[in-house]
């Protein structure tokens, strides 16, 4: 008789945990129907039962990662603006939830991308969406000024970003190096100025303390056009 243990039943929720593992160690493109399949040692067909294509696929783990953010405020809460519940300062409400998403994708480096190339928000989308936008709404913000909120978090939402354009890089050789770098200052002396005199400017940049700056800005020029009666109005 066979000790085997018996192959655990596959369903949606297995299909998309696998992915989310496979996607994790070799990254989104590399994430197919058949090699999903042979990860699972099903053939691709089997996995189309429970995902209608891979961009299904793809729909269901964003979900899965979105659906895991938490809420530290309780935005999500269906009573979090009631009278009873007065809510909390809406700047530390959104910040809190946008850097709790920041936490809950950080580990999945192919999120970013995945995010950015669907092409409809699916309903655990649309509900984080709507958790940030009634945390600026409890906050006293025009339907105005959260439309343009929501503009200018853009991606920063999800807590991340993209460095516009990287930067040169110096020769090994350190003769080689030091040429360059005096080269490049000369070129461009205000560069030079921001990097060898501004605190943990280059390679010392941490990124968790530079999102988090940026993120205090857009929400500080919001409470301060809040705070002015700003309109978009000519």
């Amino acid at each position: 008789m066979s000790t085997a243990p018996p192959r655990a039943t596959l369903d949606r929720d297995r299909v998309v945990e696998a992915a989310i593992g496979y996607a994790d160690a070799h990254g989104l493109d590399a994430t197919t129907m058949r090699r999903l399949g042979e990860a699972l040692g099903v053939t691709p067909m089997a996995l189309y039962k429970h995902v209608a294509s891979r961009e299904g696929l793809i729909d269901a783990m964003v979900d899965r990662l979105v659906a895991a953010i938490d809420d530290p405020d309780g935005a999500d809460a269906p009573d979090a603006a009631a009278p009873e519940h007065p809510p909390a300062d809406w700047r530390a409400v959104v910040r809190g939830r946008i850097l709790a998403a920041r936490e809950a994708l950080r580990t999945h480096p192919w999120a970013q991308d995945a995010i950015e190339s669907r092409t409809e928000a699916s309903p655990v989308v649309l509900a984080y969406f709507d958790s940030l936008m009634r945390a600026m709404f409890d906050g006293g913000l025009s339907a105005d000024l959260v439309h343009h909120g929501m503009h200018a978090l853009s991606t920063r939402m999800w807590g991340f970003t993209r460095d516009v354009m990287p930067m040169p890089t110096a020769p090994a050789d350190p003769a080689a190096r030091a040429a360059a770098i005096g080269a490049f200052f000369t070129a461009y002396p205000s560069i030079g100025r921001m990097s060898t005199t501004a605190p943990h400017a280059g390679d010392g940049c941490d990124d968790d303390a530079e999102f988090a700056f940026a993120l205090d800005l857009l929400l500080e020029g919001l409470a301060a056009r809040h705070a002015s009666g700003w309109t978009s109005a000519p």
